[in-house]
């Protein structure tokens, strides 16, 4: 079943989507060469405490903390440790609150120091990519209809988009219906309807889309090797324009 949520339910999600917001702009002061994905962690769970929610990633399925920390070519669900960053790194955070029983999800990849002009195009088509995605989140849209614009433009600068893995639903559950594929034909799945909420989610490799889980049981790599970026947010679709819930 796929939701639709009301005002009430909307505000709501609102403050779950600001604290994600703000977890992010902590990421972005903080992110630079010699500090540990475990200290990134530390420093997202005691500002979604502090701000009177809960990690919505700690112990879901048993993740271990309270953001993914995915560095170079791994995709997504890096398990913060003792790992320091290096110049030239970059770094996938996706991270997620839950507040007065609604949730919100957010990605971005943030450079480490200086990084090559490969690795920031790469940064900044994934989260270009998003936004394209976005121009289909309106009314009467098919769902699928983000999928291609996030596909086309992906691969217009010879990029791979990620199958495995893709957006979805969200509310009063992390993972709702629908599932949001990042690739595939326009025109196709239901039609949007405004109080729909999803958590549309770009991931971008710079070499092949072929990826696999680690024997950790949740770090997902990039097969070739190369380096990929993550760009999430969770998104409103209303009368008119879409509403970013977890930031810009």
């Amino acid at each position: 079943m796929i939701f639709t949520r009301s005002e009430q339910e909307l505000i709501r999600m609102r403050r779950a989507g600001v604290i994600v917001g703000e977890v992010h702009e902590l990421m972005k002061q903080h992110v630079r060469p010699g500090i540990t994905t475990r200290e990134l962690d530390e420093i997202a769970e005691d500002h979604i405490r502090n701000s009177g929610a809960e990690p919505a990633f700690k112990g879901y399925g048993g993740f271990p903390a309270s953001i993914c920390s995915s560095i170079n070519h791994q995709v997504v669900h890096g398990i913060p440790g003792n790992v320091k960053l290096t110049d030239g790194d970059i770094i996938s955070i996706d991270t997620g609150a839950q507040l007065e029983g609604y949730f919100s999800d957010a990605a971005k990849t943030y450079p480490v120091g200086n990084i090559s002009s490969d690795a920031q195009n790469l940064i900044d088509v994934t989260r270009q990519s998003f936004y394209e995605g976005l121009k289909y989140v309106r009314e009467g849209c098919r769902l699928s209809d983000i999928s291609h614009a996030i596909q086309t433009y992906a691969e217009s600068y010879g990029f791979s988009v990620v199958r495995n893995y893709v957006g979805h639903g969200i509310g009063t559950a992390m993972h709702e219906e629908p599932q949001i594929p990042n690739f595939g034909l326009p025109g196709k799945g239901p039609r949007l309807r405004k109080g729909m909420v999803l958590a549309i989610e770009p991931m971008i490799n710079a070499g092949s889309y072929n990826v696999h889980v680690l024997p950790d049981g949740w770090t997902v790599v990039t097969d070739d090797g190369s380096l990929s970026a993550h760009y999430e947010h969770t998104v409103a679709v209303t009368e008119n324009l879409p509403e970013i819930l977890t930031g810009c």
